[in-house]
């Protein structure tokens, strides 16, 4: 019942008060630093954000209550967010063929792990790496 999305939506898009019910268990279920984090993904939010990250310590319906009034109504995570990997993987396949976000995300949903891998491999700009159990010759290299 007290989900994040709930939240994220009051915030965003209802502008329902929800921590000014009867029920406390709104305020208690509020994860500030969490909300703080999806929120600042958007540009329009991150000075909201910023100032409430500089004010932690004040109460969660403090904080609930400064993002309900100052962030614009808006439709907001409306995409599915990508993990570090991905981002990763995306960055490496936008400098590899030129691509901007959107067309890097559509080629890395198409690529296959080994395709990834021979990417990240062609734009490796060197530097000291250490290769361990990797047979040279025979022998066993160590770099």
């Amino acid at each position: 019942m007290y989900e994040l999305k709930d939240y994220l939506n009051s915030i965003n898009f209802t502008k329902e008060k929800l921590l000014d019910t009867d029920d406390l268990t709104w305020e208690k279920k509020y994860p500030p630093f969490v909300i703080n984090k999806c929120l600042s993904m958007f540009y329009d939010c991150i000075a909201q954000v910023n100032e409430m990250n500089g004010y932690h310590f004040l109460d969660k319906k403090i904080q609930f209550t400064f993002l309900l009034n100052s962030i614009r109504k808006k439709k907001r995570f409306g995409g599915k967010w990508l993990s570090q990997a991905k981002l990763k993987n995306l960055e490496y396949v936008k400098e590899y063929y030129g691509y901007s976000n959107e067309k890097a995300k559509e080629a890395l949903n198409i690529l296959t792990k080994e395709q990834v891998e021979l990417i990240k491999n062609t734009l490796s700009k060197g530097g000291r790496t250490r290769w361990v159990n990797k047979k040279y010759n025979g022998r066993q290299r160590v770099c």
